[in-house]
């Protein structure tokens, strides 16, 4: 239950994130702006807690990828530019 709960946790902070970065961007009012922008931080801070917390328990395993890997998604990038 617990994992549930801080996976769909993670989803809300994460969809919430892109409503604050467009309110960010879109907004004419200095105050607003620096206000969106607080919030944004916060709302990033408890995403990387929450997956923090999550990977220490195993519910958010991480797969490294091998430098070739990297490197064959760099050169295919550069060749679409």
């Amino acid at each position: 239950m617990d994992r549930l709960i801080m996976e769909n946790y993670l989803l809300i902070l994460k969809s919430t994130v892109e409503v604050f970065v467009h309110g960010t961007l879109e907004s004419s009012n200095e105050d607003i702006r620096e206000t969106l922008k607080n919030g944004l931080d916060m709302i990033m801070h408890s995403q990387a807690e929450t997956y923090n917390l999550m990977t220490k328990y195993g519910w958010y395993p991480v797969n490294n990828v091998d430098n070739k890997c990297i490197n064959d998604t760099l050169t295919k990038v550069n060749k679409q530019n």
